[in-house]
């Protein structure tokens, strides 16, 4: 049994940290988004913060965007033009993916400065490229509503899991040239 161990110790090594900061993270979020529902920040704050954002990100590239309270679901509406696009929900703010992302990079650690430099950085690139997303996504379906299914499920999912795949294709590329 200790050969075992030993000869895959290195599997166990990253399941163990793959698993055990996932797990921690998801608990984490979880404990958060179970606290009483912010007054100022609806539905919460990460979500209400990306979806400002998203809007800003949206007007910027030349579209009139607001966002509002869904009055009946823990969401924020997007416009454009004064036409009601899409739904922020709290699955869109990324937070999920960055605990994802975060547990596989701490997996794969092995200096502790490069790892959170990495981390914090990648987190930035992650929340940044999913504000884009969103506007795209936004303007997408303005621009053609009758592809909104093929957007929202195929295109944009595609494009925030892809990159989270790149940045762990970098990381694991690095620590093999480290080595």
């Amino acid at each position: 049994m200790k050969s075992l161990f030993l000869k895959y110790q290195a599997v166990l090594k990253f399941l163990f940290l793959f698993l055990g900061t996932y797990i921690t993270l998801g608990a984490l979020y979880f404990l958060y988004l179970s606290q009483e529902p912010s007054k100022k920040y609806y539905p919460e704050i990460i979500t209400h913060i990306v979806a400002k954002q998203s809007a800003m990100v949206t007007t910027s590239l030349g579209y009139e965007a607001t966002v509002f309270r869904n009055p009946d679901q823990p969401s924020m509406l997007l416009s454009i033009n004064g036409q009601t696009i899409v739904s922020i929900v709290e699955g869109c703010n990324a937070i999920s993916i960055i605990i994802l992302f975060s547990a596989f990079i701490i997996a794969f650690s092995q200096k502790w400065k490069p790892t959170i430099l990495y981390l914090f950085s990648g987190a930035v690139f992650i929340y940044s490229v999913n504000l884009l997303r969103i506007a795209l996504l936004s303007i997408g379906i303005y621009q053609y509503p009758q592809h909104q299914e093929f957007l929202h499920q195929i295109v944009f999912p595609a494009i925030i899991y892809g990159m989270v795949f790149l940045l762990w294709i970098l990381w694991i590329r690095r620590i093999s040239y480290s080595k």
